[in-house]
């Protein structure tokens, strides 16, 4: 199965990148807008696609069996640049997969997710983009999962998850993340639902067992 994945060179987009080419028998087509990035993605076993979230690039999903949106701009960009990626690509992004056909669609979305009464002020912009998103995705016929992290870190995999609580420690590092998308990838439990995801007691395994 070739696999898409927009924001490709993220953190997260580049563990998922390596996964899919090590760990499966899947194809990933790695998304990017710069041509220096190239190098470095093809060494993670990817296969490259030149596109820019703001503009056209349909052209991406051609022979594609699902597509991973993982681009962001993190609450960083400002509230224009977060609506132009985090809402407006996102969006497109799943638009573009239903009119092609595409029907496995993951969205890598936030907890507090259309939640903005949940943050700090400086983020309720970034929440009301995410939740946006989600049901505009939620709304579709894809077979779909919008998988919400809990707070992102950098550290090592641990191989241990959880559903969010609004309780103790909801952290979740990066390579966890990426891991757990690449299990999910067409694993058909896991269509047409939010999961919520954390660092915790449970293997992925279990996790996936136990949703």
């Amino acid at each position: 199965m070739n696999v898409l994945v927009i924001g490709a060179n993220g953190q997260i987009g580049q563990q998922l990148v390596a996964n899919i080419a090590k760990k499966t028998k899947h194809t990933p087509f790695a998304m990017i807008r710069d041509e220096k990035q190239r190098g470095h993605l093809e060494a993670l076993g990817a296969e490259i696609i030149i596109g820019d979230l703001l503009e056209d690039f349909s052209f991406a999903y051609n022979n594609m069996d699902a597509v991973i949106f993982t681009a962001g701009s993190g609450g960083k960009g400002g509230p224009e640049l977060t609506k132009k990626i985090d809402q407006e690509a996102a969006i497109k992004a799943a638009t573009i997969a239903q009119e092609k056909g595409i029907q496995r669609f993951i969205l890598v979305s936030t907890i507090h997710s259309g939640e903005s009464d949940k943050v700090p002020e400086a983020l309720a912009y970034y929440m009301e983009a995410k939740g946006i998103a989600d049901q505009a995705v939620l709304a579709s016929d894809l077979a779909y999962t919008i998988v919400r992290p809990g707070t992102l870190t950098d550290d090592g995999a641990t191989n241990k998850f959880a559903t969010f609580t609004n309780e103790g420690n909801n952290a979740i590092t990066r390579a966890d993340v990426a891991s757990f998308l690449t299990a999910i990838l067409f694993k058909e439990n896991t269509y047409r639902k939010i999961l919520t995801i954390r660092n915790g007691e449970l293997s992925l395994s279990d996790y996936l067992l136990n949703m």
